[in-house]
């Protein structure tokens, strides 16, 4: 077959209410129940097998960590290199694969989730993530859907990018996949992220070994099903669950190491970078390192702005699936002259939220992932109760005697530079500074300073030179910046994701940009009538 192939135009998937009554939620509640009532044997997929090891690891809900989901199978480390070897078995056959046949796959997996597997894949992420039927909605579901679509149209962006001629010569451009294999490090908090960093590098042609966090395991194994229902062949995505460790011993002193794919902490990824370095030696080719890491992400309200709001943005943006996104505010910077104002409507807001378990749709609130988060999360709360410089002015409880139960949080403090306005929390905890309403310039230096991180922030005003201000004073404190709204919810297509100092190398999920690292060009130049003679023209006598 030959032609140049137009993909269907992508749009984004339009998000279901699962409000009451609607058909939508019936369906997902009977889901719900169905896949409490069983417990998943969940295997490794390496190559054309399904395989089981030794060791079995529970798979229980945050929320109620009494109860048995399933369990999954610890890989070992002659499994690992089982793994990369399928990977590389695969890669010739897979790379010489037409791009249209590779786009259907992936095309196809959208509508999967979008019909048949739609239930199925955010009850997983709300019994396994403990993600509201909402959030798991706007994630699992819909962002999911929008990366395979999106992602497809992107591709033949790339493909479509070629060189001028000149006469008598043609000139173009191979966009090659990368000669190895990639790894795929995925994170617990995001389903859709836990798709994407797989599924995006195969779609360039590369072959890939993925390993999702293990409290992702319950909806990844659903991922996993999708992608061979959706007809992709043995061996392109082999899903693993080493411990984080022993698979870095393997893969990255792997000749045929080409990339990583990564989400997930600062330390860690910092971590792989330096032991990529020390092997530098060992591969092939140079790597493709694409990371997205932490964010110490922020709101900053101007004296000018609506304090409802400010009130909602906080509310929303901190609070929303436990502060668990990476995106999530977890530092608010407020005028003295809006204060109590936003601190009534926060604290009437915060009154009506409701906390527990997912399969009950009326909780706003839910679990935080595991009991290390809340015993980290605990011990910063316990530490702002005795502190002279910071106050608990909302929620502080937290119990994990059924689940882990973080209540959402607010400290306030009179330092800058106090602990909860700098460290990562990853939870429903939000530190709030009351700044001078008249210094609004010395606050943008103390955002832009305060935090290692620059991944999301957000400016409420309704000033425009204070927002034209901010916007640009701002320009490296975070690489999605909003304005008047919350700094969460970035949408693929619209608002690509990622940002810089510590918080990535901004590759911008969602968009072109990501899916460019994972190809290496060729250039390709044809002459047609070639020159049979070495001497040039200026070298003939006058």
């Amino acid at each position: 077959m030959n032609g140049f192939f137009k993909v269907p135009t992508p749009h984004n998937e339009v998000v279901k209410s699962y409000a009451p009554g609607s058909p939508e939620r019936a369906s997902l509640k009977k889901k719900l129940e169905e896949m409490r009532a069983e417990v998943r044997d969940i295997p490794m997929f390496i190559g054309d097998k399904q395989v089981r090891g030794t060791e079995k690891l529970e798979l229980r809900p945050p929320h109620d960590h009494q109860h048995l989901l399933g369990y999954f199978y610890k890989t070992e480390k002659a499994q690992i290199t089982e793994a990369i070897d399928a990977a590389l078995a695969a890669k010739e056959q897979w790379q010489n694969l037409s791009w249209e046949a590779r786009a259907s796959i992936f095309l196809k997996a959208a509508e999967l989730v979008a019909g048949p597997y739609r239930d199925e894949l955010n009850a997983a992420t709300m019994l396994g993530q403990s993600k509201n039927a909402y959030q798991a909605e706007i994630d699992a579901a819909c962002e999911f859907i929008d990366f395979l679509r999106f992602n497809v149209q992107f591709m033949t962006q790339i493909y479509s990018f070629q060189p001028e001629s000149s006469p008598g010569i043609w000139n173009r451009s191979e966009w090659r996949p990368l000669e190895g294999f990639v790894y795929a490090l995925t994170p617990f908090n995001f389903t859709a992220i836990a798709g994407n960093l797989p599924s995006s590098c195969a779609l360039m042609g590369n072959v890939v070994v993925w390993k999702p966090s293990d409290s992702q395991v319950y909806a990844a194994h659903v991922l996993m099903k999708i992608f061979i229902a959706a007809g992709l062949p043995a061996g392109v995505i082999n899903l693993i669950y080493p411990d984080g460790p022993e698979a870095a011993q393997v893969v990255f002193n792997h000749p045929d190491f080409a990339g990583i794919h990564f989400t997930g902490s600062t330390a860690v990824f910092q971590d792989i970078w330096k032991n990529i370095g020390n092997n530098i030696h060992r591969y092939k080719t140079y790597p493709r390192i694409v990371g997205e890491t932490g964010g110490k992400d922020f709101i900053l309200a101007h004296k000018s702005a609506d304090a409802k709001v400010v009130a909602t943005a906080i509310s929303r943006g901190a609070f929303e699936y436990q502060g668990q996104k990476c995106s999530a505010a977890s530092r608010a910077y407020i005028p003295n002259n809006i204060w109590n104002e936003v601190k009534e409507h926060v604290l009437e807001d915060l009154k009506t939220f409701k906390m527990g378990p997912t399969e009950d749709f009326g909780n706003f609130i839910n679990a935080v992932i595991t009991e290390k988060s809340f015993d980290k999360l605990a011990a910063y709360i316990d530490s702002a109760k005795m502190a002279d410089d910071a106050e608990i002015i909302a929620g502080g409880g937290y119990d994990k005697s059924k689940g882990w139960f973080i209540e959402p949080t607010i400290i306030l403090t009179t330092n800058p530079k106090y602990v909860t306005l700098c460290e990562e929390l990853f939870g429903p905890v939000l530190t709030i500074f009351v700044y001078d309403a008249d210094k609004f310039e010395e606050i943008l230096d103390l955002v832009n300073t305060t935090s290692i991180y620059a991944l999301t922030g957000s400016i409420i005003s309704q000033d425009r030179y204070a927002i034209d201000l901010a916007t640009k004073r701002l320009s490296n404190a975070a690489g999605n910046f909003y304005i008047n709204d919350k700094p969460t919810g970035a949408v693929v297509g619209q608002q690509p994701f990622g940002g810089s100092r510590g918080s990535g190398t901004n590759d911008k999920a969602g968009s072109m940009i990501n899916l460019l690292r994972w190809v290496s060009p060729r250039t390709i130049k044809e002459t047609f009538v070639p020159p049979v003679d070495y001497r040039y023209p200026f070298l003939n006598k006058e």
